[in-house]
């Protein structure tokens, strides 16, 4: 069995469900209306739809002609709370990278104008 993690990202992977996920932020919608932008049937939305709806995205009212669509961002926020845990490493990361740089560039602070007027003098000939 699939986790809930992994039922968000695999829903999100395509960009048509993220249009309509997009389109749903501003309110509920039926197949028609979301449907009226992609060059798509009806059938290929609702099955979007119950992608959107099996990683718990999207919720499906009950009345059998309109079945309005709703947004369900739950699982989006648990996504971005995974995603969060991993901003750290990234800080940590690019911090240490511009260390790095700023040592390298002390120990040669001549050298970037050296290649900068190695470049001026080819680009006159």
């Amino acid at each position: 069995m699939t986790d809930q993690l992994s039922r968000t990202f695999s829903a999100l992977a395509d960009p048509t469900r993220r249009a309509i996920l997009e389109r749903l932020s501003g309110g509920e919608a039926n197949v028609g209306e979301l449907a009226a932008p992609f060059d798509m049937t009806f059938a290929a939305v609702s099955k979007h739809l119950r992608v959107l709806e099996g990683a718990g995205l999207v919720t499906r009212g009950r009345d059998a002609q309109y079945r309005p669509a709703r947004l369900d961002a739950r699982p989006l926020a648990a996504a971005s709370r995974w995603i969060e845990n991993y901003a750290q490493f990234w800080e940590d990361s690019v911090g240490a990278l511009d260390q790095y740089l700023n040592a390298l560039q002390q120990l040669s602070p001549s050298a970037p104008d050296q290649h900068d007027q190695a470049h001026q003098e080819n680009d006159h000939d």
